[in-house]
């Protein structure tokens, strides 16, 4: 059956809450009265059965009793009772909520009720969010559907969370840091919707600007690429993902039942699709701040005021490595920044206005640097003694209203820079505590920025059916074989008809003699799949320079290896050995591994993954 629209959910005329309550400390009780005393102006129904009546209106003893429509049904009754509650009344509600724990994030009984829950969704084609979730909030319609407390001021956020204390931790953030939300969604387990549907929703979104991410672990590999990729190029996605290591990801799955996937591999799913990764939170609520409040940058180049010799060197220091550059500033715009300096301040850049510097001396170093082409201006402020500290935080505000260009700022202290920084977040302006965390994050930005828009378009693919036809054949014959690798001749066989060259060989069987005619110095190892790492295992001679010393490696190897078959190759010159491969990943499928390889792949294990199809710009990129 037909799902309705997501907006139907997120957007609804009508609310249903199953599970209501008014006793204190009960979760229906928080989600009674967000809905209700919030501002919701929408249609209100109460469900429990134990009651006549709650919050001075008529209480339902279930949906199928409520007469009119009912767009969304919030359920918050034990785990027991969720699927009963469906049942009854899918026919009637499209739209579920599921708040109730106790489905796959508790085991084998928990997986047994979450199948039977989406089976049915599936047949009466229901849009599900949860199970095992907090909610979700609409700020645009003053509907809090969820048993965090508040609301949001309205903005242009979008934030996706599978944790829902994280949720709650970024509303009671928001405050602090004056970020404003589009919509905030709990996805719990995931059973239907998850953040690739929301995803989808939230990019066509024309209150959305950013979306934000917090996420355990990704369902389906290839509809995540699929839809972060198409997405990503018309609004920035900032993902936190959780998960970089084995204990990590352990934890995960006894919170959500999640699959939290190679972190490495992760890396290179983000780096695939255009995705801004977050590494920590910190890093995630400023890009979010940063974002929301700015336009990207028109080009790398950020030039930088400050009243602090020793915080400008330390911003220097972070511009190295970095897409962002130190804008070069004209002879012209030199000479004009040198009229309202002392002899000691710098007019190049960083500019130092010196730490006596009132609001004129950034006042008159904004106009100026506003005449050259730079895509970002960074401020930075110590509180000096004679520091006029707001009313250099107003100056920056002014300027920020004059100019379409980023504005950044990074009053470094506590108290004394504290109502400066307020003022500027509610101006819109992001604000951080020191210049490196500002550099870091503008250039995560510019780099997003220069994606968007340029997707990689690669030509169209060949038709591979014969080939992979040929190549099934070979692979079906070595498992028919019991093999649990292939042969090189093999594996040379199904790289040719790929155009990829493999080095001259020749067999031996055993007690076969050596040819003449052979060139040298050549190798001499064992090709068996019992064999797989030759160095450890000895399984191989090195340098063979002619055929009395192949004779003799050939003896030696098929003593220690009896009946196994011998490869001789020529011996190259030294030079990099390198891997190429693939695995299977579990969530996103065949990852290609390329790196250094021979015995230090597992030494220093420089290698890269790729999501394939790719193109040259990916590889050497």
């Amino acid at each position: 059956m037909e799902k309705q629209k997501l907006s139907t959910l997120f957007s609804p005329k009508s609310v249903a809450i199953v599970g209501a309550s008014d006793k204190e400390g009960k979760v229906g009780t928080a989600i009674t009265e967000n809905v209700m005393k919030l501002g919701y102006e929408g249609k209100v129904f109460l469900v429990n059965p134990s009651y006549e009546s709650l919050h001075g209106q008529k209480c339902y003893k279930s949906l199928i009793e409520i007469e009119d429509g009912v767009d969304v049904a919030v359920v918050v009754v034990p785990a027991k009772f969720v699927l009963d509650v469906v049942r009854q009344s899918a026919d009637k509600v499209k739209n579920f909520v599921i708040i109730s724990a106790g489905f796959s994030e508790i085991g084998k009984d928990g997986v047994q009720r979450e199948g039977e829950l989406a089976l049915l969704a599936k047949q009466k084609g229901l849009n599900v969010l949860g199970p095992n979730c907090l909610g979700f909030i609409n700020p645009k319609i003053n509907l809090n559907a969820s048993f965090a407390a508040g609301m949001p001021e309205k903005g242009n956020i979008a934030f996706v969370s599978q944790s829902g204390a994280l949720l709650v931790a970024a509303l009671d953030i928001a405050k602090k840091e004056g970020l404003k939300f589009s919509s905030l969604f709990s996805v719990g387990n995931k059973m239907q919707m998850s953040e690739i549907e929301l995803m989808e929703e939230l990019g066509n979104d024309k209150d959305t600007k950013i979306i934000g991410m917090y996420l355990e672990g990704i369902n389906d590999g290839k509809a995540f690429i699929e839809t972060a990729s198409r997405v990503s190029q018309k609004k920035p996605i900032v993902i936190l993902k959780a998960g970089k290591t084995e204990k990590s990801q352990k934890a995960i799955s006894s919170h959500t039942g999640a699959l939290s996937g190679s972190d490495e591999i992760m890396d290179a799913v983000f780096e695939k699709t255009g995705v801004i990764r977050a590494n920590n939170l910190e890093d995630f609520f400023e890009m979010l701040e940063i974002i929301s409040s700015s336009a990207a940058p028109q080009n790398e180049k950020v030039a930088v005021i400050t009243n602090a010799g020793g915080a400008g060197v330390l911003a220097t220091d972070a511009f190295k490595g970095r897409s962002v550059k130190l804008a070069d500033f004209s002879d012209k715009v030199k000479g004009e920044l040198g009229k309202n300096l002392p002899e000691e301040g710098s007019v190049e850049n960083p500019i130092d206005v010196l730490g006596d510097a009132a609001e004129d001396r950034y006042a008159h170093a904004l106009e100026t640097i506003a005449k050259e082409d730079i895509g970002t201006t960074l401020c930075i402020l110590t509180p000096q003694e004679k520091t006029p500290v707001g009313k250099i935080a107003e100056v920056i505000i002014d300027f920020k209203k004059k100019t379409d260009k980023v504005v950044a700022a990074a009053f470094i202290g506590g108290g004394l820079v504290e109502e400066a920084v307020s003022k500027m977040k509610e101006a819109g302006i992001p604000t951080f505590a020191f210049p490196e965390r500002a550099v870091g994050i503008l250039d995560q930005y510019y780099k997003w920025s220069q994606r968007k828009g340029s997707e990689k378009r690669l030509k169209g693919k060949e038709d591979c059916s014969e080939r992979k036809g040929i190549v099934a054949g070979i692979i079906n014959h070595a498992k028919e074989e019991g093999k649990k690798a292939l042969r090189f001749d093999d594996a040379a066989k199904i790289m040719a008809l790929y155009g990829i060259n493999a080095i001259e060989s020749h067999y031996f069987k055993q007690g076969e003699e050596v040819p003449e005619g052979m060139k040298y110095p050549v190798v001499a190892k064992i090709d068996s799949d019992r064999i797989l790492h030759k160095t450890d295992q000895k399984a191989l001679v090195l340098g063979i320079k002619n055929s009395q010393e192949l004779s003799d490696a050939l003896e030696d190897l098929w003593n220690r290896f009896p009946g196994e078959e011998i490869l001789v190759q020529p011996m190259l010159s030294k030079g990099t050995e390198l891997i190429l491969g693939i695995n299977r990943d579990e969530v996103f499928g065949s990852i290609v591994v390329a790196g250094l390889g021979g015995i230090y792949t597992e030494i220093f294990k420089m290698v890269d993954f790729f999501v394939p199809p790719m193109n040259h710009e990916d590889i050497v990129g």
